[in-house]
């Protein structure tokens, strides 16, 4: 059946026309795993992709390209991910990442990739990949400590990011300064334990257009899953000259 097709040639990556409601398969699930791997059960496991994100100029795309062994049609063993990017057409694939450990990321402009994953450098961490290169540094290493759903405050030089549940189930919401090396802290949601695995709610910050207020989920209040906004306007004095203070902030 086509389910248990390991990497189907029918099944990728679309782009679909919204004003004439066309689309076209520009790489298939099959182009992708036939470009050779450092991962040597990507040959044998099934393949998928997930995460696709436009460039900031839409003349690029990511995706990650995932594979897992099935059994009894069930996923065993470990995940394994690697990204490509790709321009709209299908064409100039590149992999960006190939370590198998690739999660969160973001483009920070057109020609730049912030993700987390491991690299031989500095082990686990966010990285920023140079696209169509073999070009990365590490990013924040002693302050975005822990994987997390990164995002840039309205420019490159401010990257909004959260974490997991840490110690007493909190996940910590907080901005890092890239050229300071500062992390500034916006708060702490304790994680209730019945919201786990596929319950889990993740905070996935995000910003307004103008950098002055930040939206995230949490269930801290609860009053089960919410969306709140924190104000974030008095800290643009900060991000200017973050001698002024340490931290701040303000929900609604």
């Amino acid at each position: 059946s086509r389910g248990d097709t390991l990497a189907p040639d029918d099944r990728g990556a679309y782009l679909l026309d919204w004003e004439t409601g066309t689309r076209e398969l520009v790489v298939s699930i099959a182009q992708a795993q036939a470009i050779p791997s450092t991962n040597p059960s990507h040959s044998i496991d099934k393949h998928y992709f997930n995460h696709l994100l436009f460039s900031p100029d839409g003349s690029r795309f990511i995706f990650l390209n995932r594979w897992r062994q099935i059994e009894a049609g069930e996923a065993v063993g470990p995940l394994h991910t690697r990204m490509f990017t790709a321009a709209l057409t299908g064409s100039d694939l590149h992999i960006v990442d190939d370590s198998g450990s690739m999660s969160h990321f973001v483009w920070r402009d057109p020609e730049h990739i912030l993700g987390w994953t491991h690299h031989s450098s500095h082990g686990d961490a966010f990285y920023l990949f140079r696209d169509r290169s073999d070009e990365l540094a590490v990013v924040g290493l002693d302050r975005m400590r822990v994987n997390g759903h990164c995002t840039y405050l309205t420019d490159r030089n401010f990257v909004l990011n959260d974490t997991y549940p840490l110690t007493g189930r909190t996940q910590e919401l907080y901005l890092y300064d890239v050229e300071q090396d500062l992390r500034i802290e916006l708060g702490g949601f304790p994680s209730p334990p019945a919201y786990d695995g596929e319950w889990r709610v993740d905070l996935h910050p995000r910003s307004s257009r103008d950098g002055n207020l930040v939206c995230f989920d949490s269930a801290h209040g609860g009053n089960g899953r919410q969306m709140y906004l924190v104000d974030i306007s008095s800290l643009q004095a900060l991000l200017s000259d973050p001698s002024a203070a340490t931290s701040s902030s303000g929900f609604a």
